[in-house]
C-alpha cells in the first residue's frame, strides 16, 4: 500500500481502505475527506465526500455510539462519524443524522496514521467548534422528557466529539437567567438549553443581560446601541413548540440540533428590546403580540390543566369573542431597496440579504471577520428617517424577529422574515368581521399569502411605538414616566388613516404634528353563550409566551445581537453553496488569525 502525506497548508492523506470487504480509494484533503470503490466493474461507482466541517469524530476499533455505545477494539480498524442528511415530511428543513462507517486498513501503522491526520484535519480546520458548554436543563417544560432527552441522545454526541459539558438541572423559573448573570463564565464557548422557548428565553435574557453588565451598557434606554454576546446559545429542543429552534434549524429534532452545536455552525439572531417609559421590560425574538395573541394567552393561563390543547381551546374561545382595540402604533421603516415583507423570498441558509446586513451593521468589519470574530466592534446606529403613524381600531398588533414558523403553521407569522437583517417585520389587522379574520388565521396553516387580504397589512421596520387612545388608560399597572418628546409625532412625520381605506395608501400625505381618524363603522361583537360577558376595552402584550405588565410600550430591532448554534434552514439546493462558503470563512479565519 502506498500512503503519501503532506503536512502543509493542503493536508493530505491518500491509500486503499476496506469498507464492508469491498476496497475503496480513500483521500484526504484538507477540506474533505471522500471514498470510492475500485474493484466495482460498472461505471456507476458509489462514492461519499464529507466535509471535514462535518466530521463529528474518529474512534480506533469498530465503535457505536447510538442508541447504546459499543467498542470492539481491533489493531485494524477506525470508525469514522460524520454529518448525515435526509429529508422529513412535515419539516421545512433537513434532518440531520450521525453517519457512521468503519474502515479497515492494511496495517495497524497506516491505521493510527489516518486516525491521527483526521483528527489534526478537524482540529486545523474547524476552529469554531466548542470545547466546553454550559447546559441547562428544564425538567418541567414540555412532556417533561428534558432530562433523558439530553443524556440519550446528547451527551454521548458531546462525548464523541471531546465536547465537556457543566450540566444544570433547573428547579425553579428564571435559575438559569440569574446563574448566566452572577456565576462565573469564564471557559464556556457557550450556553446550551434543553428545553422549550421559555427556557430558551431565560437563556437569551441572561446571556445578553451579562453582556451588557461587562460592557457597562445601561439596558433600561430605549435608545442604547446593545453590545453583541459573545457566548454562543445552542437549543435542544424538549418544549411544546419549540418555535425558535424550528425557524432556525427547520427542523425539531434533537440529534439534528446536537450535531449543529458540535460543528461549531453560528447563526447570527436579530433581538427585539421592549421598553416602557425609561425601563427595559423583555427581549423578544419570534413573537410580540397585541390584542388576538395577547387575549389567548391569557385565557391560556386560566386552563393550565388541559396541556397543549389549552391553547386550542383558548383560541377557539378568545375568537368567538370578536374582540378589537384601539390604539395608535408609530413605526421607523426600514429601507424598502433592501428587503421587503412581500417579496416572496425564504430566509434560509446562507441568506444573502442576511449576509448584505452584516456589512451594513459592521461597517468596520468584512464579512468574515464579523461572523466569527470575538464580536469586539459595535452595531452602526441607523434609527434615522421619518416615523410613520397609525391610528385606528384593530384585531391585532404583532411585531416579529423572524418567520416564527412552527410544526402547525409551516409559513410562520410573517414568512418572508429574515432572522439577521436587523429588521422585524409589522403586521397590523384591522377590525374585521368574524368570518373574514378567521380566513386570515386559517390562511397561517397553509401555504396561501395570509397578507393578501384587504384588512391586512404589513412592513419592515426598525423601531415600533405602540399607545393607547387618549381616553383609554392602561388598567391595573403602575404608571412609569413616558419620555414625552420621543412619544409625540416629529414634525414632518407621516401620519395614516385609521379606517382601511386609508390604511391601503401607500403613505399618506404630509402632516403637521397632529393624528386624524376617519370614521369606521363598528362592528357589533359576536357573542354566544360560552362568552357574552363585556369585551376588554384593553388587551395585552404577549411576548415570547409571556404576558407584559405595561400596554404603551416602545420596540428597537439590534440587529445579530446573539448568535445561535445553528445555520439557517437548508434545503438540498442550498447545501453545496453553504458548504462551500463555510470552507471560505474558515480559510479567511484561519489566515486572520495567524497573522501577527
Amino acid at each position: 500500500m502506498k500512503a503519501f502525506v503532506q503536512m502543509e497548508t493542503d493536508l493530505r492523506l491518500e491509500s486503499s481502505l476496506w469498507v464492508d470487504n469491498r476496497r475503496c480509494a480513500a483521500v484526504l484533503t484538507g477540506w474533505h475527506f471522500k471514498w470510492s470503490e475500485v474493484d466495482k466493474r460498472s461505471r456507476d461507482k458509489k462514492t461519499v465526500s464529507v466535509p471535514v466541517a462535518e466530521l463529528v469524530g474518529v474512534e480506533e476499533g469498530k465503535v457505536e455510539v447510538l442508541p447504546h455505545k459499543t467498542v470492539e477494539d481491533t489493531d485494524k480498524d477506525f470508525t469514522v462519524f460524520y454529518v448525515k442528511r435526509s429529508s422529513f415530511t412535515g419539516s421545512c428543513g433537513l434532518l440531520w443524522r450521525l453517519g457512521r462507517t468503519q474502515f479497515s486498513c492494511p496495517s495497524r501503522v497506516l491505521r493510527d496514521q489516518w486516525i491521527k491526520n483526521l483528527r489534526t484535519a478537524v482540529q486545523t480546520h474547524t476552529p469554531l467548534r466548542p470545547h466546553r458548554l454550559l447546559v441547562f436543563i428544564n425538567p418541567f417544560g414540555g412532556k417533561k422528557m428534558a432530562r433523558q432527552i439530553f443524556h440519550s441522545l446528547v451527551a454521548p454526541l458531546f462525548e464523541l466529539a471531546g465536547i465537556s459539558s457543566h450540566v444544570i438541572v433547573t428547579e425553579r423559573a428564571n435559575q438559569a437567567r440569574d446563574h448566566l448573570l452572577k456565576k462565573d463564565l469564564m471557559g464556556f464557548d457557550g450556553v446550551v438549553c434543553v428545553g422549550g422557548d421559555g427556557m430558551f428565553s431565560e437563556i437569551l435574557h441572561g446571556v445578553i443581560g451579562r453582556t451588557q453588565q461587562e460592557a457597562g451598557t445601561c439596558e433600561n434606554d430605549p435608545g442604547v446601541t446593545l453590545q453583541p454576546c459573545p457566548l454562543h446559545i445552542g437549543i435542544i429542543p424538549a418544549g411544546s413548540t419549540d418555535c425558535v429552534c424550528y425557524a432556525t434549524v427547520g427542523v425539531i429534532d434533537p440529534v439534528t440540533s446536537a450535531l449543529h452545536i458540535i460543528i461549531g455552525d453560528s447563526q447570527p439572531l436579530d433581538v427585539c428590546s421592549v421598553h416602557h417609559g425609561f425601563a427595559l421590560v423583555r427581549y423578544s425574538v419570534s413573537l410580540l403580540g397585541y390584542g388576538f395573541y395577547g387575549d389567548v394567552l391569557v385565557e391560556s393561563e386560566k386552563h393550565r390543566w388541559m396541556g397543549p390543547l389549552r391553547y386550542d381551546y383558548s383560541g377557539s374561545m378568545v375568537y368567538l369573542s370578536n374582540r378589537s382595540y384601539t390604539g395608535t402604533v408609530q413605526y421607523l421603516p426600514a429601507d424598502p431597496l433592501l428587503s421587503s415583507p412581500r417579496d416572496n423570498t425564504r430566509c434560509l441558509s446562507g441568506c444573502t440579504v442576511c449576509s448584505r446586513s452584516t456589512e451594513r451593521l459592521f461597517p468596520n468589519s468584512s464579512d468574515s471577520g464579523s461572523l466569527y470574530s470575538s464580536y469586539s466592534g459595535h452595531f452602526h446606529n441607523d434609527l434615522e428617517g421619518e416615523w410613520v403613524t397609525v391610528q385606528g381600531r384593530f384585531k391585532c398588533v404583532s411585531l416579529t424577529c423572524m418567520s416564527s414558523s412552527c410544526t402547525r403553521s409551516p409559513m410562520g407569522l410573517s414568512p418572508s422574515a429574515h432572522l439577521a437583517d436587523g429588521t422585524g417585520d409589522l403586521v397590523l389587522v384591522w377590525d374585521t368581521n368574524p368570518l373574514s379574520f378567521l380566513r386570515f388565521l386559517y390562511r397561517h396553516t397553509s401555504t396561501d399569502d395570509q397578507f393578501d387580504l384587504p384588512f391586512v397589512e404589513v412592513h419592515r421596520v426598525k423601531a415600533v411605538r405602540f399607545s393607547l387612545a387618549g381616553d383609554i388608560k392602561e388598567e391595573g399597572h403602575e404608571e412609569i414616566r413616558e419620555p414625552s418628546d420621543e412619544m409625540d409625532i416629529e414634525a414632518g412625520g407621516q401620519v395614516r388613516s385609521g379606517s382601511r381605506n386609508g390604511s391601503q395608501q401607500h403613505l399618506a400625505e404630509k402632516a403637521t404634528g397632529r393624528v386624524t381618524t376617519s370614521e369606521k363603522k363598528t362592528v357589533i361583537p359576536f357573542t354566544c353563550c360560552l362568552c357574552c360577558k363585556k369585551p376588554p376595552a384593553v388587551s395585552v402584550w404577549n411576548c415570547d409566551g409571556e404576558i407584559l405588565p405595561f400596554t404603551n410600550i416602545s420596540c428597537k430591532i439590534h440587529g445579530q445581537l446573539v448568535r445561535l448554534y445553528a445555520r439557517g434552514i437548508e434545503d438540498k439546493a442550498a447545501i453545496h453553496h453553504c458548504s462551500q462558503e463555510r470552507d471560505m470563512c474558515n480559510i479567511t479565519y484561519m489566515l486572520e488569525t495567524s497573522l501577527p
